[in-house]
């Protein structure tokens, strides 16, 4: 009763505010979707609590808390390095540090996909009890996948002190690189947290397909392995491509302006595709819950 009267009262309140002055139709729509980007924006520390909490509740109890992950994490990395390093007949000074940056940026991006599916699901008592702005879910998913990825830079940053690799200012472009992904993140775990919201079949399939799309991409192995018509179809991968702007420069590799014109390109069709979805059904996220 609780649920449903929490349901009922939210759906009044924006019924009532969008019939006082938006007009009928898309216009409509837009209107409301653009109004509920702008109240997620302004309960940016309510996102903040709410992604520090989900990794609280995470490791409760814990001693080391989430330092637990960033240790997994890099026991992963070290035993992957050592036998795929002699698989490929690599040089650990070359290789490690691209695997140590390929598998925790791949981490943030599987993680922004595959936990934005269930935004909405596992929002359903915040979406039945109150009438919050739905797209704080998604943003909530990419700031714990973020904060995550803060305590997993730690291994690249000590891979990076021991080999030393050749760095310099360009190594500081990988933080507009992390801004376009935690962007495509957003949009992505909007759209799909949609999706997934109304088709319940779909969270095991993106699942699989990520896993499928992880040994298809340049994670643990080196992207100049390929060659011939394997490394044209490379430049297809979008996971490819997004990975080249964060880890090519903290590994001294410089990245061609095309990526970063394609990936700005990526981001704002995909942001618009999104969001006139978002303002096409909105209004239903809460009734497929």
């Amino acid at each position: 009763m609780i649920f449903t009267g929490g349901l009922i009262e939210a759906v009044h309140r924006e019924a009532q505010l969008s019939d006082a002055w938006l007009p009928a139709g898309w216009d409509r729509d837009l209107r409301l979707a653009w109004r509920d980007l702008q109240g997620a924006a302004r309960r940016w520390p309510l996102v903040v609590h709410l992604s520090w909490h989900d990794i609280r509740q995470r490791y409760r109890r814990s001693t080391l808390g989430p330092i637990w992950l960033t240790i997994s994490v890099a026991v992963q990395i070290g035993a992957l390095g050592f036998v795929y390093g002699g698989l490929f007949k690599s040089d650990l000074s070359t290789y490690l540090p691209h695997l140590a940056a390929g598998m925790t940026i791949w981490m943030m991006i599987a993680g922004m996909i595959n936990e934005g599916c269930a935004c909405f699901i596992a929002a359903e008592a915040y979406l039945k009890q109150a009438p919050l702005p739905k797209s704080m879910f998604p943003a909530r998913i990419v700031l714990r996948c973020l904060i995550t990825y803060a305590h997993d830079f730690v291994i690249v940053l000590v891979v990076l002190l021991i080999y030393l690799p050749p760095l310099g200012l360009q190594a500081l472009l990988s933080i507009p690189g992390v801004a376009l992904v935690a962007l495509n993140g957003f949009w992505i775990g909007l759209l799909m947290g949609m999706l997934c919201t109304r088709f319940r079949d779909l969270p095991p399939i993106v699942a699989s397909a990520m896993q499928v799309a992880f040994f298809i991409t340049p994670v643990i192995w080196l992207p100049n392995a390929l060659t011939g018509h394997a490394a044209m179809l490379l430049n297809f991968n979008p996971f490819a491509l997004f990975m080249s702007l964060v880890r090519d420069p903290l590994v001294g590799v410089s990245v061609p302006l095309s990526t970063w014109l394609i990936a700005i390109a990526v981001t704002i069709g995909g942001s618009i595709g999104t969001f006139v979805m978002f303002a096409r059904f909105r209004a239903r996220i809460t009734y497929w819950l």
